[in-house]
């Protein structure tokens, strides 16, 4: 009888769809689900080593695991930081079984059966180069509820001096558009009601195989299959990568949400030039004014470091100014990480942590400011929200301006059906978060 696994996903979305894929693969080949870590013949952790605090909280956890586990039970540690350091888990974590790289999460059956036969050195799967990409039949999505992630591509070829990404999924890899297609199918069978759509640039979907501005004609098609599908989301879009194609086809189709994360990092271009990043702040500025009298209702989210190497509270005061003018339904803020590998490790990381904190929170204030601001706007209108879970007479919701776990939520009186899309009316507004009734 084949044994049940049980699997902690720590990280982004990407690695979500990555653990769901795992599972998938070990479902059809006969293995079951636990209800949890304790009841597992297997235990898989997809790690996140993005950024030194996640790496701590994986290995942590494999630690954790590692002391509670049964003498029967298997651990497996998958993912990003196996993929960026694996003989440092090795050394920290002893005792592991097995290591899958990020690049190899497909490889998780054939260790999991090698693990069945009693191996007794731990097996490594760390891959170089691109990831591949070898489908057969895995769903590369993730289905929570009422919405799903999907990815289209994996992979970076940005090169942001900040960044690790590249160092640990390599090059992008677009997935074939029939591939995608597919699962579009599979989740609106299973009756998806939001479908997010996620890479490290959807914007450079089809680039890497020859195809540029290939984005609008994949959501093109997608939009002709999935009539039962509301809503698709669109994460995430590198500035001055947005054509007129897509925007045209937002403002078009109720279909795609008014919503794009454009992570922008920065606002001074001194700044942004040492980062790797587009430096046209005014064109950026210029662009952003424009797509919002296209699409009046858009919701725009974007990510900022502060504290980068060399940054001055001159820099500091234009990228508040930025996010003051801007007025961003959603702003994400992080202290800047020092990364090993990295193009800007070479540089003194001359900020101090207590600095980069201060920093942190004077953006946090200026934004939650301007977050209440934006969210009072919406008392008394009807809003057309998804619902995300309930408990204690309420719903946990979110609308279109909301992605999950990284935006606001919609609270609404009453406990209304997991997964559908329901009209609710605003009463009031907090800071992140909207308060509302179903509408009569």
């Amino acid at each position: 009888m084949k044994r049940s696994f049980y699997i902690h996903s720590l990280g982004c979305p990407k690695n979500s769809v990555d653990s769901q894929s795992m599972a998938e693969l070990l479902i059809k080949q006969g293995y079951s689900v636990a209800n949890s870590q304790q009841e597992a013949g297997i235990i898989i952790v997809n790690t996140c080593g993005f950024i030194q605090p996640a790496r701590q909280e994986a290995l942590n956890l494999l630690k954790e695991i590692m002391r509670q586990k049964k003498a029967s039970q298997k651990v497996i540690a998958a993912g990003c930081l196996t993929q960026r350091e694996a003989e440092m888990v090795k050394r920290e974590v002893p005792g592991l079984n097995a290591l899958i790289g990020t690049r190899r999460w497909m490889d998780i059956l054939a260790v999991v059966r090698q693990l069945d036969m009693a191996t007794a050195q731990p097996l490594t799967r760390i891959a170089d180069g691109k990831l591949e990409m070898e489908e057969e039949h895995i769903i590369r999505a993730s289905n929570l509820g009422g919405y799903a992630y999907l990815k289209i591509a994996d992979g970076c070829d940005r090169g942001c001096s900040f960044c690790a990404i590249p160092l640990i999924k390599g090059p992008q890899v677009s997935r074939d558009i029939a591939d995608i297609l597919r699962d579009v199918h599979f989740l609106q069978e299973k009756g998806v009601q939001e479908l997010i759509l996620i890479a490290q640039d959807v914007t450079a979907y089809g680039r890497d195989v020859g195809m540029s501005g290939s984005l609008p004609a994949l959501l093109e098609q997608i939009v002709k299959i999935a009539t039962a599908v509301p809503w698709i989301r669109l994460l995430y879009t590198y500035p001055g990568e947005i054509s007129q194609h897509l925007i045209a086809l937002m403002a078009a189709n109720p279909q795609i949400l008014p919503y794009l994360d454009i992570p922008l990092q920065h606002a001074s271009p001194r700044i942004l030039k040492r980062m790797h990043r587009p430096t046209g702040v005014e064109k950026i500025i210029a662009f952003i004014q424009d797509i919002r009298e296209q699409i009046p209702h858009l919701a725009i989210r974007s990510t900022f470091i502060v504290g980068f190497p060399g940054e001055t509270e001159q820099d500091f005061e234009l990228l508040l100014d930025f996010i003051r003018s801007m007025r961003f339904d959603r702003v994400g803020i992080f202290p800047y990480s020092h990364e090993p590998g990295t193009v800007a490790f070479q540089y003194a990381d001359d900020i101090s942590p207590q600095e980069k904190e201060e920093r942190v929170q004077r953006l946090a204030e200026l934004q939650e400011e301007i977050s209440e601001q934006k969210n009072r706007e919406y008392v008394g209108k009807e809003l057309d929200v998804i619902v995300d879970g309930v408990g204690d007479g309420i719903s946990v919701c979110r609308s279109y301006r909301d992605a999950p776990e990284v935006d606001g939520l919609v609270m609404v009186q009453g406990e209304l059906e997991i997964g559908k899309i329901t009209a609710v009316e605003v009463t009031a507004a907090l800071v992140h978060d909207l308060v509302a009734v179903r509408s009569r």
